[in-house]
């Protein structure tokens, strides 16, 4: 059975959640492919006996866990913080939803440490008046580790050798970017616990999902961020740190292209976007106020207030492109409501 595909067109934020957990109801596998912790989707749903709407945040985890038949897959294209990913869990099952045998991780996927953290908000400071505006998750970082064949994979929790290259790694940003406070020592216990709590949720994803894709199973793969953030073509360098585009759909999860089905993108009614970066359509007055108030334009990872503007249709028919969407799932169209004028840029 074909994979079916839910992408961001724009800067993010357009409402993939929403649609995830809309179609995830008739879904037997949510995969993410890329990103980390910094991605953030929100999504109301009734839980309990009395069907109370209630607000749940993904950030690392797959959004079509509401669906209580649904299996959240974290691909390999990921990178992961152990200590988010638990944290994340924790706050979902806390609000009624049993993940129960049903979250799995890619032993293949990165690990954000603490430390890459640090960095990003280091690399920022460096950057000063041209700061990209990140979530200071550590996802560039962690990316940049991978890269360089320098980065831990998940498997390597589970290796006798993960102290011993966790130490190199850390003295290799020190010398970087001088010694700052952190205890390596206590973050190598520290994960030998997390990595005792980590292993039931551990597969092969490469064989899971070939596994999977035989049995016909229905999948799903959840995009996270958008186009015009993707590290090759989006808004360089006011970009994530992976490929948010079609191509990491097939390289985060190990899916053949011949094996994806429908594309959908997700476009909301105007634009919006967070950090820094050009923004053709930006309205700095009355107009993105209105926006952002009547849309609730706060990230979910960071709280920020989100840039807001007109609809760009250069950006969506770009975006189109390179994605090739067969169908467009556009959102927030009632925010334009109480406005006399619409406008889009062409």
């Amino acid at each position: 059975m074909p994979v079916e595909v839910v992408l961001g067109t724009q800067w993010g934020d357009e409402g993939k959640g929403k649609l995830v957990d809309i179609i995830s109801q008739d879904i037997d596998i949510c995969a993410r492919c890329a990103g980390g912790n910094n991605a953030g989707h929100t999504i109301v749903v009734p839980m309990g006996p009395n069907g109370e709407k209630t607000m749940l945040d993904f950030h690392l985890l797959p959004c079509g866990l509401v669906n209580p038949n649904c299996v959240g897959l974290i691909g390999s294209g990921v990178v992961v913080h152990v200590p988010s990913f638990f944290a994340e869990l924790e706050k979902l099952e806390s609000k009624g939803l049993n993940c129960q045998g049903r979250l799995l991780l890619s032993d293949r996927a990165h690990l954000v440490f603490d430390f890459h953290q640090i960095v990003d908000g280091l690399k920022e400071v460096e950057l000063g008046g041209k700061s990209i505006g990140t979530t200071k998750k550590g996802i560039g970082p962690a990316y940049s580790s991978k890269a360089s064949r320098s980065g831990l994979r998940v498997h390597h929790l589970f290796d006798d050798t993960f102290a011993e290259k966790f130490r190199k790694i850390v003295e290799g940003r020190f010398k970087r970017y001088g010694y700052f406070e952190y205890d390596t020592e206590a973050e190598i216990e520290r994960y030998k616990g997390l990595a005792a709590r980590l292993k039931p949720y551990v597969v092969d994803a490469v064989s899971y999902m070939h596994a999977s894709l035989q049995a016909n199973k229905r999948i799903l793969v959840e995009g996270a961020n958008a186009l015009m953030l993707d590290i090759d073509y989006g808004t360089y360098p006011f970009v994530t740190s992976s490929n948010t585009a079609i191509g990491g759909v097939c390289t985060g999860l190990a899916i053949p292209p011949k094996q994806i089905g429908r594309i959908i993108g997700v476009i909301k009614a105007y634009t919006t976007r967070v950090g820094g970066g050009p923004f053709p359509s930006e309205q700095l007055n009355e107009i993105g106020t209105t926006l952002q108030e009547v849309g609730h334009e706060y990230g979910t990872t960071t709280g920020r207030k989100r840039r807001c503007g007109w609809l760009d249709l250069v950006v969506l028919k770009y975006s189109t492109m390179i994605n090739g969407y067969d169908v467009l799932n556009l959102t927030k169209l009632d925010v334009l409501d109480g406005l006399e004028e619409i406008k889009v840029a062409v």
